[in-house]
Order: C-alpha cells, then sequence, then structure tokens
C-alpha cells in the first residue's frame, strides 16, 4: 500500500518519491539537507517549450500546478539555477529536481505512537507534538514518526477511505521544536489550509528563549531567509534579498531574566528555520539551539557557579527553546475562525523556572 494524499505524490515502484506541494509550502522547520530527485540533460533536438509542458511528458502523475509550484519554489532549477515557470527550455539545458526528502519508493507503515490529539473533526486534526518526534519520514528517520502515527489512527476512522490512513500535513515544524499543527483528513481541507498558508492568513505564535535581552521591547525582523552557501544545514538571513525567500517575523519581549528573555514571536511568513534564523540575526540565538551556536555561553562570564548553572539549565532543556505555542484559522467548512493555544512542554517550563530563580537570587 502506497500512502498518498494531495501532499505526497508517489510515484509508482522504481521511480522516485516526489514531494513538491511540501516545498512549495515553505514550512516552517524543514529537512536540513536537499537531494536531487531528477536529472535531466535536454535532447540536441529538442524545440523551444515551456518548462512545465516539458515536465508534464517526462514525469509521470504529477499535475501541472504541482510543477508550477516546483518552479516557483526553486525546487525546479535549469543548470543550477532558478527559472519562471515561463521559461523555456533550450537543447543541452541540465534540468534538476531537487527537495528536502530522499527519494524513497517504500510505503509508510502504521505505528501505534502515542500522540497528543487537541482537537478532531471529520476535516482535520490539531496535534500538540512533543519534542523530539520527526513529523515526516525521511533519512534516517523511515520509523517512529508524526506521520507513522497519524497513519495508525486515520486507519481507525470510519471516516478514511477504504480503512486506508490519510493524513494530510498542510506544514511541519523541526523534530526538536514542540507545539501545535494541523492536520488534514480530507483533500478538501487540504487544499482549504493550504490556501491560508500560501496567502499567509494562519495565525501562528511560537514563544522561544533567547540569548540576551532586545534592545527593543516589540519589533519586525524583515529579511530574506535562504540556505547558507558555507553549510546547507543553515538558514541564513540575506538582509539585501540578494538570496532566499522574503521572511517576516513580529516579536515581542515577555519576560526578561537578565542573560536571556522569554519572547513571543508571531510569524507573518513560515520559512525553513525562520525565527531561528531570524532570532540570530538580531543578535539573539535561542537558548540550547545547536545548529545556530545557542548551545554555548553568549551572555555572562563562562566561569565558576554561573557555568555550571547554565551547563545544568541545558541539561533540562537540550534542544533549541522553541515551542509553536497557537495556531489559528478558518475552519474549512464552517467558514469560522478558530483558534487553539497549548501549554509550555515540562522541558521549557524548567528553563524558565531556573533562570527566574536565578535572577531573583
Amino acid at each position: 500500500m502506497f500512502y498518498t494524499s494531495a501532499f505526497f505524490l508517489f510515484i509508482p515502484k522504481a521511480s522516485t518519491v516526489i514531494d513538491f506541494e511540501e516545498e512549495e509550502q515553505d514550512s516552517i522547520e524543514d529537512s536540513d539537507e536537499l537531494y536531487e530527485h531528477h536529472r535531466i540533460v535536454v535532447d540536441k533536438g529538442q524545440a523551444l517549450l515551456r518548462i512545465d509542458k516539458f515536465l508534464m511528458d517526462r514525469l509521470p502523475n504529477v499535475t501541472r500546478n504541482k510543477l508550477q509550484g516546483a518552479i516557483r519554489s526553486e525546487s525546479v532549477q535549469v543548470n543550477q539555477k532558478p527559472v519562471k515557470v515561463s521559461y523555456k527550455v533550450k537543447p543541452l539545458d541540465v534540468i534538476t529536481i531537487t527537495l528536502a526528502t530522499p527519494p524513497r519508493d517504500t510505503e509508510i507503515i502504521p505505528e501505534d505512537i502515542p500522540i497528543n490529539i487537541m482537537y478532531e473533526d471529520e476535516e482535520l486534526l490539531i496535534i500538540n507534538k512533543e519534542p523530539g518526534m520527526v513529523v515526516h519520514p525521511g533519512f534516517n528517520n523511515w520509523s517512529g514518526t508524526l506521520v507513522n502515527a497519524l497513519t495508525y489512527h486515520l486507519q481507525q476512522l470510519p471516516t478514511t477511505r477504504n480503512g486506508e490512513g490519510r493524513p494530510g500535513l498542510v506544514h511541519r515544524i523541526d523534530k526538536d521544536t514542540s507545539g501545535l499543527l494541523v492536520i488534514a483528513k480530507t483533500e478538501y481541507s487540504m487544499a482549504f489550509l493550504a490556501k491560508q498558508f500560501f496567502k499567509h492568513t494562519i495565525e501562528r505564535t511560537y514563544y522561544a528563549l533567547v540569548w540576551g535581552v532586545p534592545k527593543q521591547d516589540e519589533g519586525t525582523i524583515v529579511g530574506h531567509v535562504g540556505r547558507s552557501a558555507k553549510d546547507r544545514r543553515v538558514m541564513t538571513v540575506y538582509p539585501n534579498g540578494e538570496f532566499g525567500k522574503h521572511a517576516v517575523t513580529h516579536y515581542k519581549v515577555l519576560q526578561k531574566y537578565k542573560y536571556v528573555s522569554l519572547v513571543q514571536c508571531n510569524l507573518e511568513t513560515g520559512r525553513t528555520h525562520q525565527i531561528r534564523a531570524h532570532m540570530k540575526y538580531l543578535g539573539h540565538p535561542l537558548f540550547s539551539d545547536a545548529t545556530y551556536g545557542g548551545d554555548k555561553i553568549l551572555q555572562g562570564m563562562p566561569t565558576g557557579s554561573y557555568k555550571t548553572f547554565v551547563e545544568n539549565a541545558f541539561k533540562l532543556m537540550p534542544r533549541q527553546a522553541l515551542h509553536a505555542k497557537s495556531l489559528g484559522f478558518i475552519h474549512p467548512t464552517t467558514k469560522e475562525f478558530i483558534q487553539f493555544n497549548s501549554e509550555l512542554p515540562d522541558d521549557f517550563q524548567a528553563a524558565l523556572e531556573k533562570w527566574s530563580l536565578y535572577e531573583n537570587q
């Protein structure tokens, strides 16, 4: 059995997995690497032809809309450069399709993994993801993921088609980020919710513990976010917009703990690692974020009892201090705005209490 939905398009066996819409969604926390799924060298005698039409003839079971979305999201490149949908292929062009998920032609196995379902109806689920759980199967994580758990859960529902689970990820958060995710259960809900993400009308609030105290209690960070040329696992802010994609984060300082601050971040856009990259660009990396340098003592003297204190705080929260706290959107069928809120997980709360105690002492 192959798991299929509007979000995951599985090409038949011996071919590769095409996951165009997932790339187009610009999920908040994506895979850390890119993988080449296709490389096509255009024939010498090829007449000029729009790239979407050209690829339609060469990739089975892929719609034109998905191809166009992949081209716009730069998952499709010609001669190692992004192109417009209107680009016309020429003889000997080298077309590559690169995605965040490695090629794989294996079914997704349902697994009875506990998940925290905060809300469920016929159209959608709201999941409060625990830190440490990978959302989607990928390199080195083909089992034990949220999708494996959702596939099992949805198989038990009478509303699933022929008993087949069809969980639909409209967005993702990173393995070590905790918090709320909306899951579409029908093709209609998938399209309806994806449109809201595309138009940036989804309300998304995150809590982050960052190093230092921002100069302004609230503000807006605007800067293109794209992969670093030095390390593809890391996202970098390009303030002049020469690379990457437009990204906007609104922040507000909620609590100051001398050397760290609890910050509320509201996403206007949803780029890969947006909050982590933007806060580092502002000069305040997330506490305990190894990828962006937050797992070192960045404020205060790294000696004596303070050093011991911070090291113990790292042990309490051995991941980036980021939690997707609230999520709001228009419901697919009622057309009413609904909002969900979650409590901070135990490790995050323990870190805050430790810093609060330190400040008071």
